[in-house]
């Protein structure tokens, strides 16, 4: 038994709940895991019955409860400073924070013409000039950042930062983005992470399909 329950929504379609898995899994907290399905219709009341904020995911540990996803992966980085989930240096880890933040509250091109839907391929489909402003932008924290870091990971390990790009990976694949060479081996390297196939796995056997999401 654990007193941690990581509640999620589906995870075909919710990158911010995957970012919040990867992390919590990452750091080797052990949780319960909840999936509640959307857009069915006991799922604002499921969601309630755990998240004061009516949304996905929450961490529940103990007396605390944790909504937003960078909010949860910060409360982990607390909790596990062992896993190492923000740079150790101080420049290095305001820049992790900094790319992290961007990719939170930035890129709403990309996530509105671009869904996240790993069951599905959909070659060319949501490109528009802005959703490649997105991109290149994107791709250029990845560029810049493994130059400086010198490793496969935006700053040498693996980090909040990494987690926090690892559904875009997800979502260029989905949408047959043409990317350069150091684009794609980032690409690659998160779509590798054993905890990542995991969590592709499962949504690819999640039975729950939202007709909006699939175009």
């Amino acid at each position: 038994m654990t007193d941690s329950t990581l509640v999620l929504a589906n995870k075909n379609y919710s990158s911010w709940s995957l970012r919040a898995w990867l992390v919590c899994t990452h750091a080797g907290f052990k949780f319960e895991e909840v999936v509640i399905p959307l857009r069915e219709s006991g799922t604002h009341e499921a969601i309630l019955r755990y998240s004061p904020s009516g949304k996905l995911p929450v961490l529940l540990h103990g007396g605390v409860t944790v909504w937003d996803s960078l909010a949860i992966c910060e409360y982990v980085a607390e909790q596990f400073p062992a896993a190492g989930l923000w740079p150790a240096e101080a420049p290095a880890r305001a820049h992790a924070r900094a790319v992290a933040a961007e990719m939170h509250s930035g890129f709403l091109d990309l996530r509105r013409n671009m869904p996240m839907n790993i069951r599905s391929s959909l070659p060319g489909l949501g490109m528009t000039p802005e959703v490649q402003s997105d991109i290149n932008r994107i791709t250029a924290i990845w560029r810049e950042c493994r130059k400086s870091s010198g490793g496969d990971f935006l700053f040498g390990d693996f980090t909040i930062a990494d987690a926090m790009f690892a559904p875009v990976a997800s979502r260029l694949i989905t949408y047959g983005v043409e990317l350069d060479e150091d684009a794609h081996s980032y690409a690659d390297v998160l779509m590798e992470l054993p905890m990542m196939r995991a969590w592709v796995a499962e949504a690819k056997d999640e039975p729950w399909i939202i007709p909006d999401f699939e175009f």
